[in-house]
């Protein structure tokens, strides 16, 4: 990939460019964000990171949207974090005229550039850049499946106590409380969970996962998660910017998979060259199918709440 542009240099945006620029994911990154100077500097420190770990990636920043002219994919970081306390949904009515305002921009100077999304509420705010965007599914989606998955992944290991390279987890759904961990799914060396913990166990991890960005913010107090959010960004940027085709799970537009259509959801998707070439529909059994429906009616509710301001 050419060039890359993250919108957004607070401390996720940051985390993303350290490993995109390290891993020499694109040729140009540029970081972007409404406190040029700020941009500026912190694009500086992960350049000279990224020379001294061999990498040949320019990095620059600053906060004139012209600097997004030429950009193969976007990333959207930008946005009020939440507050301990805060839901996702309570910074929607700030962060919806930022993202138009930055989808605007992507309109203006990068109209064919693929769109990750990643600010919060994320389903809701991927579905308003989907709407603005003008362009297929294909070309705009979000950041959600892949922390999640992260953060079951570890909870299992340390409840299990075996390698976290042996696990492989499955999330679904809304980002956030309703979303859906399909544990059927879940496997530690192709053994199902359910060989190693019980009922009460797996449930415990359920609802740790669904929580886990609330636990970060109230320990922190100063800041939500950057970290391992830097790093799912940047596993979707490297699907895309290699064409990888992997299977990681996104946030799409549906199209009438799992029986529901003008909507953005998790769900496991195909990543490529084109950004996201395939949603991957599963069979559902009938608990789960009833989760995900009623996390999608929540999705749902805040789309049409978001539609409303």
């Amino acid at each position: 990939m050419n060039k890359l542009s993250i919108v957004g240099a607070g401390m996720v945006g940051e985390a993303a460019a350290q490993i995109i620029a390290r891993e020499e994911l694109c040729r140009e990154l540029v970081l972007m964000d409404v406190q040029g100077d700020m941009a500026r500097g912190k694009a500086l420190d992960v350049w000279q990171a990224a020379v001294e770990s061999g990498s040949d990636t320019r990095v620059h920043g600053g906060g004139d949207a012209a600097l997004l002219q030429g950009s193969e994919l976007v990333v959207i970081t930008a946005g009020v974090p939440r507050k301990p306390g805060q839901s996702r949904q309570d910074v929607l009515s700030t962060n919806l005229p930022i993202i138009d305002g930055i989808m605007a921009d992507i309109k203006q100077h990068a109209p064919s550039a693929t769109v990750l999304v990643v600010s919060n509420p994320v389903d809701v705010l991927t579905y308003r850049a989907w709407s603005l965007s003008g362009q297929g599914r294909n070309k705009v989606f979000g950041q959600a499946g892949v922390l999640d998955t992260a953060r079951m992944k570890c909870f299992i290991a340390e409840q299990t106590g075996f390698s976290a390279r042996d696990i492989t987890a499955l999330v679904l759904g809304g980002h956030g409380d309703s979303m859906v961990p399909l544990m059927r799914y879940c496997q530690i060396g192709s053994v199902p969970l359910s060989q190693f913990l019980s009922a009460g166990q797996i449930e415990q991890i359920v609802e740790r996962t669904r929580k886990g960005g609330g636990e970060i913010l109230g320990l922190k107090k100063l800041g939500s998660a950057c970290d391992a959010p830097g790093v799912a960004i940047a596993q979707m940027v490297d699907a895309v910017a290699n064409g990888r085709n992997r299977i990681l799970p996104a946030v799409a537009i549906l199209e009438g998979e799992y029986g529901r259509t003008d909507i953005a959801m998790g769900v496991p998707c195909v990543l490529a060259e084109e950004g996201l070439a395939r949603v991957i529909e599963l069979p559902l059994d009938a608990q789960e199918q009833a989760m995900f429906d009623q996390s999608a009616d929540q999705v749902a509710r805040d789309i049409g709440e978001m539609k409303a301001l």
